[in-house]
């Protein structure tokens, strides 16, 4: 427990309005979307930078733990306080756009504004931000940035790290640096923002963020593959992505999914297809986006596809996406408890990993549903089980792990946009070697000698 000296001390930084220790603030900001939970000692509202700075001084001085929050919105506990100490809450005060530069085409924000509220703002004046994490509607920027979220659009636009330009950052000891400018080309020193990018919030806290943006494409269209195996949908991903031709998204669903989505909504899907994909195209002339949804038909048919579909309106495309996007709540007619995961290897290995995984699933004698972003290699992986069934729970775990060392056997890595946080950091030995690992934890010396920030994170203690 925090003594109350030292709460006191932090109501003179932040005022008292800013800063609670009772029982539902201390509550709710135990969780994660891992529902997993680990109570603070107190829970902290920055107003600015200053008082950010003031807190982690103090905090390093009397060696008192703190973790950065955006939303709480994280799969792998990144933002969990496990260790206790104090929770530093972004959302109320450090949530706003500060600058929208047309002419140089950034914008610049702080670290709780979230993710579609910054979309929004910016297609308003013509431009575009692209990183669209599942979460857009209520995850934030500094979060996305600490995590390096990825998102359906990845396939063409990429991810969180790839329009970052320059971030402002406390570290530990209170001192505030900025890391990068903006400008295109920046070769002056060390990336120290590229660093900060998917450190979770263990070596600094973000407190200004300065994105790339880039102009809005006029239009977009939609289609969907059927295809009768997930070997062909896999084929068909790396083939197209390899033909010239790269689509904004290249969503899929395997037949376990498709099932679930169906007996959960009835939409009328081929609950008999092995696989759908769902891609879009987009770009400023209709003739470009009729081009390259035709050489995306003909790679699918090369590949097995045995129906083809094209939304002709908002309202179609709007169906045809409806399976993916309530892919993962569908699911849970599988199990009461799934462990989610988010691997990521080369295009080309995809029909082998998914072929690895049922065949977990067939060892073991569970259901693996499989969905997500294959455009880019991302599979999300559903390991589901009775949450209620001990022997089912231990089942899981070593099925996960299994799921990994595939994953890592076929050069993939342990998450492609989720992160490390707590839930995957006891198998990051199977993806670095100790003198990776070991420079790894020498960053974190660097940064946080005295380990106040988010500690127990990403496999570093």
């Amino acid at each position: 427990m925090i003594d109350a000296k030292h709460l006191e001390h932090f109501k003179g930084i932040v005022g008292s309005e800013n800063i609670y220790s009772d029982k539902a603030h201390l509550i709710a900001y135990s969780y994660d979307a891992t529902r997993e939970h680990f109570e603070p000692d107190a829970v902290l509202f920055p107003r600015n930078e200053e008082d950010i700075s003031a807190i982690l001084k103090y905090c390093n001085e009397h060696r008192i733990v703190i973790v950065p929050r955006g939303a709480g919105s994280g799969f792998t506990g990144g933002a969990l306080p496990s260790a206790g100490g104090i929770v530093l809450a972004m959302e109320k005060h450090m949530n706003k756009i500060l600058e929208i530069d047309m002419k140089n085409m950034v914008a610049v924000v702080q670290p709780g504004v979230i993710n579609m509220d910054l979309q929004r703002a910016v297609e308003e004046v013509g431009l575009f931000y692209p990183p669209d994490p599942a979460s857009q509607d209520y995850s934030t920027i500094g979060g996305n940035v600490s995590e390096n979220a990825g998102g359906m659009r990845a396939a063409k636009y990429g991810i969180t790290k790839d329009y970052v330009m320059a971030t402002r950052a406390v570290l530990p000891n209170g001192d505030i640096i900025k890391a990068g400018k903006r400008t295109i080309k920046d070769v002056a020193g060390y990336n120290i923002s590229g660093i900060l990018i998917a450190s979770e919030g263990t070596l600094a806290v973000l407190s200004e963020i300065t994105l790339k943006l880039i102009p809005k494409p006029k239009m977009t269209k939609t289609a969907m593959g059927i295809f009768p195996t997930v070997t062909d949908a896999m084929n068909a991903v790396y083939k197209t992505m390899a033909s010239g031709i790269t689509p904004v998204a290249m969503e899929f669903l395997d037949n376990l999914t498709i099932r679930a989505v169906e007996q959960t909504f009835h939409k009328g899907l081929p609950v008999d297809a092995g696989a759908l994909l769902v891609t879009d195209v987009d770009g400023n002339l209709e003739d470009d986006l009729d081009y390259q949804l035709s050489e995306i038909k003909r790679v699918f048919t090369e590949n097995g596809c045995n129906e083809f579909k094209i939304a002709q309106n908002e309202q179609e495309a709007k169906n045809i996406w409806f399976a993916r996007r309530n892919a993962s709540q569908s699911i849970t007619v599988y199990g009461s408890k799934k462990l989610n995961e988010d691997v990521t290897v080369p295009r080309a290995v995809l029909p082998e990993l998914l072929e690895r995984f049922y065949a977990i699933a067939e060892k073991y004698n569970i259901q693996i549903p499989c969905f997500g972003h294959t455009g880019d290699g991302n599979v999300h992986t559903n390991v589901m089980v009775d949450g209620k069934d001990p022997e089912q729970v231990k089942i899981a775990y070593q099925a996960i792990e299994e799921v990994f060392q595939a994953t890592v056997d076929l050069g993939g890595t342990l998450s492609g946009e989720h992160g490390i946080g707590l839930a995957k950091a006891p198998y990051m030995s199977m993806a670095f070697t100790d003198e990776e690992m070991n420079l790894f934890k020498s960053i974190k010396m660097a940064f946080d000698p005295n380990n106040i920030l988010n500690p127990a994170k990403m496999g570093l203690n």
